[in-house]
């Protein structure tokens, strides 16, 4: 197998891990918090492997601007891999996009009922998850012409739940959609992976049922206090995680955050994230940096490992956690919130 590997994708395997080691140092990390203006931030991340990526006239400096030239980078790096990889590996990388057409089309929906115009949504859109289909959005007046042009005939398409209803697609939360779409893309995703086998189907399907627990725990959370019923909460978990079936028909009757938290303690120990954290003593870490947290140690660990197509999922992980600190940092800079500009999420690249 890793001579096959080799032959096919050892080239790409050995890019990506040189991607990987070019990303942001702890000292490129105190070189952006130091920095006092939005301006300084595009000087130090010039001096990284980023690179100048902001030559060229850009106007005013900006946080969206910083975040512009982040995502233009990572989708670079992406299409180069995609554009020589053949297949398993072509479909492989197809579905680490999935997730950004999800969050895309999802924002879109928002959008729609908060009659905001499209021209300007789509351009908040990610560009990982842009797709042909979305040209038409322009023209889309309304929920029911959008599933016709966006959701049916795109890569999506199969992640759709056959019982959605369109007519009554305005009358759903949005966050509901986005879950079910989820929760179809992740068991897709798994069950690809483990028919793949080997390392790739060892290293993904522990990646992606950690994904789908921390979905499955992340919802729970957010239903606590809401009019979502256990039931329609069991719909939007993923079945391919960690958690056995009676964990989540727990965690859908869950009340309050202290059973969620009990739950997750008897069946895979996820109950300490809902700790305290030493460092947390303002409320700053969330349950959700917290995840990100954990899900960072992942996705290094997956580099310990050869001939696997974990790599290429774990670095695009990787690398949008670093342009979300980056932003987080630069958000802080712009906002005069210094004190602040420290809770970005660490990444450990010394594995």
């Amino acid at each position: 197998m890793s001579m096959m590997f080799n032959i096919e994708w050892g080239y790409l395997e050995g890019l990506t891990r040189g991607f990987k080691n070019g990303m942001l140092k702890n000292s490129d990390y105190l070189n952006l918090t130091q920095c006092e203006s939005l301006e300084d931030v595009m000087i130090s991340i010039n001096g990284t492997d980023y690179g100048n990526i902001f030559a060229g006239g850009h106007g005013e400096p900006s946080v969206g601007l910083i975040n512009s030239r982040l995502q233009d980078r990572l989708m670079q790096q992406y299409d180069y891999i995609l554009c020589h990889s053949s297949e398993p590996l072509t479909t492989f990388l197809e579905y680490i996009r999935y997730p950004y057409m999800i969050d895309n089309i999802a924002m879109l929906i928002a959008g729609l009922n908060n009659r905001r115009p499209m021209k300007r949504l789509l351009k908040m859109c990610h560009p990982l998850g842009l797709f042909d289909q979305l040209a038409a959005i322009e023209l889309v007046t309304d929920l029911s012409e959008l599933f016709d042009v966006v959701l049916i005939d795109t890569p999506i398409a199969k992640f759709i739940p056959p019982d959605m209803p369109r007519e009554k697609l305005h009358e759903i939360d949005v966050e509901i959609v986005r879950a079910s779409l989820y929760r179809a893309y992740l068991e897709g995703f798994h069950s690809y992976c483990r028919g793949l086998g080997g390392s790739t189907g060892e290293v993904m399907t522990n990646l992606l049922a950690f994904e789908a627990d921390r979905r499955a725990i992340t919802i729970a959370v957010n239903a606590i206090g809401s009019d979502i019923r256990p039931a329609h909460r069991m719909k939007m978990f993923p079945t391919c995680g960690s958690l056995p079936v009676v964990a989540l028909d727990h965690l859908a009757f869950a009340a309050d955050a202290d059973k969620i938290r009990d739950v997750c303690n008897m069946y895979e120990g996820y109950g300490k994230l809902f700790d305290i954290f030493d460092r947390d003593t303002d409320g700053m870490i969330t349950l959700e940096d917290r995840f990100l947290i954990l899900e960072a140690k992942k996705n290094a660990s997956s580099f310990l490992q050869q001939y696997h197509f974990g790599i290429f999922y774990s670095f695009i992980k990787l690398k949008q956690l670093e342009c979300r600190n980056i932003v987080w940092i630069s958000e802080c800079i712009s906002q005069r919130q210094t004190n602040k500009v420290n809770y970005y999420i660490p990444i450990p690249l010394d594995h």
